[in-house]
This record gives C-alpha cells, sequence and structure tokens, in this order.
C-alpha cells in the first residue's frame, strides 16, 4: 500500500501501538483501554475451544498467526520461512455502512532464508478488510492477506505465499494437539489486569511442499512451528524489547521462551516458556525455572543494530544446557510499510544435552529492541 495512504489509514487509531511478537507482535501500552468501548482484555479463565479459536477474535485490538518452519530438500539443502499475519483493530467512532469501512488493519510479513547461499530475502504488506484485500474468514477456513494465505483443511494447514523471487507452498500437519501458553488461559505479559495475551502453539507439525528461491524450485520436508495470540494492551513502557526463542529437539521436546528486557538491563519476571514432552505433557515455565545468556553478537550493516546470536538457554529443573546458534547471521527485517519495527527474526540450531544425554534440535529464534527503541512509528497518533 502507498506510504500516503497507510498514514491516512493510521490516523484512525484512537492511541498509540507497536506490533511486535512474543510470537512476533506485542500491542504496546495503552491508556485507551480504559475508556475503549470496543475492545476486550485478556483474563484468566478463558476457555479454548477449536477450531473456534483459530480464526479472528475482533473483540481483542492485536492479534497475530505466526508460522515459522526449519525445511530440508532431498540433498540436504537447508531452509528457514516466516509467514506472518496480523490484524490490528481500530476504535472506529462512525457509524458507517460503507464496504469501505475501515475496522480492521491487516499486515503481514514473508520470509526465506536460504542457507547454503546465505540468502534471506523477506516482504511485507498492508492491507485493510471491507474490500476483500484481506481477512479471516472461518467458514471457508482461510485467512489470507493479497495472495498470501493459510487455509485450514481438516487438522492441517496449508500455506501460500509469493513474493519476487519467492514463493512457498506447503502442507503443514499437526503432530500434537494445540499448546495452550500460560496459565489459567492467559499468557501474562506485564503486571496489571488485561496486560496479557491469550495464546496457544501448534509446536511439532510436519510440513511438506515446495519452496522456490534465486530462480530454483525444491521439494521440501520439515518441522513447521504456529502461534497464535490476541490481546488488546500487552506491554509496559519500562519493557524495551525481548528474545523469544521456538526449539524442536531430536528428543522429541518442544520448547518455547521469551524473556523481556527491562530498560535497567533486567529481565521482567512476567518473562515465561514452556516444555512439551513426546507424549504431550505440557509444563509451564516460570522466569525463574530458565536462563537465556547472550554469547556472541552480530552487527547489522543495515540498521546497525547488535543482536546476540548465540545463546546458552539452561532449564535446570528439567535438565536442559544447550547453545543456541543462528544459521545465518543476516535475518533481519526492517518493516517500516507495515509494523514500522526493525527485529531480528531467523533459524537457529541447538546442541547441548539433557539430563546427561546429548540432544539437538532447530528452531526460530526473534529479538526485538536491539535496532534502537520499540517506538509506535507509522501507528503513533502523538
Amino acid at each position: 500500500m502507498n506510504i500516503r495512504v497507510l498514514t491516512l489509514l493510521t490516523l484512525l487509531l484512537s492511541a498509540s501501538c507497536v506490533l511486535l511478537h512474543p510470537g512476533s507482535l506485542l500491542s504496546a501500552p495503552q491508556e485507551a483501554s480504559s475508556s475503549s468501548t470496543r475492545f476486550c482484555k485478556a483474563l484468566p479463565g478463558y476457555q479454548f475451544e477449536f477450531p473456534r479459536d483459530h480464526f479472528s477474535h475482533p473483540c481483542f485490538r492485536t492479534e497475530w498467526w505466526y508460522f515459522t518452519g526449519n525445511l530440508t530438500d532431498p540433498n540436504g539443502r537447508r531452509f528457514g520461512f516466516e509467514l506472518t499475519f496480523f490484524r490490528e483493530g481500530i476504535e472506529n467512532p462512525y457509524d458507517n455502512p460503507s464496504r469501505w469501512r475501515v475496522d480492521d488493519l491487516y499486515l503481514a510479513h514473508f520470509a526465506v532464508s536460504d542457507l547454503a547461499a546465505e540468502r534471506f530475502s523477506y516482504a511485507d504488506r498492508l492491507h485493510r478488510a471491507g474490500i476483500e484485500m484481506a481477512g479471516v474468514d472461518a467458514a471457508s477456513g482461510r485467512i489470507w492477506n493479497g495472495n498470501w494465505s493459510a487455509t485450514l483443511r481438516g487438522e492441517s494447514w496449508l500455506l501460500e505465499a509469493a513474493e519476487g523471487g519467492q514463493r512457498i507452498r506447503l502442507e503443514l500437519d499437526p503432530l500434537r494437539p494445540p499448546v495452550i501458553q500460560g496459565r489459567d488461559g492467559v499468557s501474562q505479559k506485564a503486571s496489571g489486569e488485561g496486560n496479557a495475551s491469550h495464546y496457544y502453539s501448534l509446536t511439532r507439525m510436519a510440513t511438506s511442499g515446495v519452496l522456490e528461491t534465486g530462480g530454483s524450485a525444491y521439494e521440501v520436508a520439515g518441522l513447521s512451528w504456529m502461534d497464535h495470540e490476541f490481546s488488546t494492551n500487552q506491554l509496559q513502557p519500562e519493557q524495551i524489547g525481548w528474545d523469544w526463542v521456538s526449539l524442536q529437539m531430536n528428543d522429541g521436546t518442544d520448547w518455547m521462551f521469551f524473556q523481556l528486557r527491562l530498560r535497567d538491563g533486567g529481565r521482567d519476571p512476567h518473562s515465561a516458556g514452556s516444555l512439551v514432552l513426546p507424549d504431550g505433557t505440557v509444563a509451564q515455565l516460570s522466569a525463574a525455572e530458565f536462563q537465556m545468556t547472550p554469547l556472541d553478537e552480530w552487527r547489522s550493516p543495515h540498521s546497525g543494530g547488535r543482536y546476540p546470536i548465540r545463546w546458552r538457554i539452561q532449564v535446570p529443573g528439567q535438565g536442559l544446557d544447550v547453545t543456541l546458534s543462528a544459521a545465518m547471521e543476516d535475518q533481519e527485517l526492517i518493516t517500516q510499510q507495515t509494523t514500522g519495527v526493525t527485529y531480528w527474526e531467523g533459524s537457529v540450531l541447538a546442541r547441548g544435552a539433557r539430563n546427561g544425554t546429548s540432544v539437538q534440535g532447530r528452531g526460530y529464534l526473534e529479538m526485538t529492541g536491539y535496532a534502537g527503541p520499540l517506538q509506535p512509528g507509522l501507528y503513533s497518533t502523538d
């Protein structure tokens, strides 16, 4: 969408917000929530129901569907991908029946990491609903933004996206039921009622299909992860960024960690994680139960940001001690056309031990707040 049109659309927003994720996008603190007549708070006691909750929740301001995965072709060539859909609700005070009425903006990010070629390609886009350029339709099982889409077919997801020389058409089959993140139906991100999200994950999805990049098409297979969150408020001003990790290990365990970094250099006590065992048992992890220690950093030639691209992750109570390394250094997205946020999101390798036995795995790492402070950017009305 033309940036001047986007600027006009953002004037419709009633409060500052920034889209990011421990999963990918988090609502910034919004005083308007106390006076909002449209949006709900994420509160304890929410009961998830599927397939209903795979789709849209317009009662909440911010929502995203976040797919990432690590894939390999028959010759062992490795790839990573990200396909993320966002919905941002707008406080619209006008009773306008027109199909051009704007109640929600829809954003999306698409990225491919060709690890053998060390080539990272990404694109972002923004559309509105009303003229069917983007949206969520539970009846057809479809989430879309232009020609990028995620379609639920039975229990499986079909992902399709093409931009420039990058294209994916992938089928994702969940090997485990949805994992509800957090406690009592909420993933708390800060102190205070409603500073939270409703958050679930599909942590291990067998994936196969076609990935095209660099002028060649590859038959690929591997594992994918999906996060879906919906919320109205989450972050607070003293929270300046976060680090989020998903891991699928060769011992059959799946791990998720996010830590929220504070302005004073500390870690917010609402940082959290989860462990999924091979039998599907889920253990929720508090901030006190895991450590994420940065080891090495990479300086972006694009933004100047300095990102930790090697980490040590320890979960003493679960016997985990692994080193996480970026599969490729440059996996940074600069999304000025949509969220206005610069962040690092990419494929990672994990090696180490669990309970004295060697383990390894692959996953995805997201880091924000390293290329400057998080700002409302294009979504500010200040």
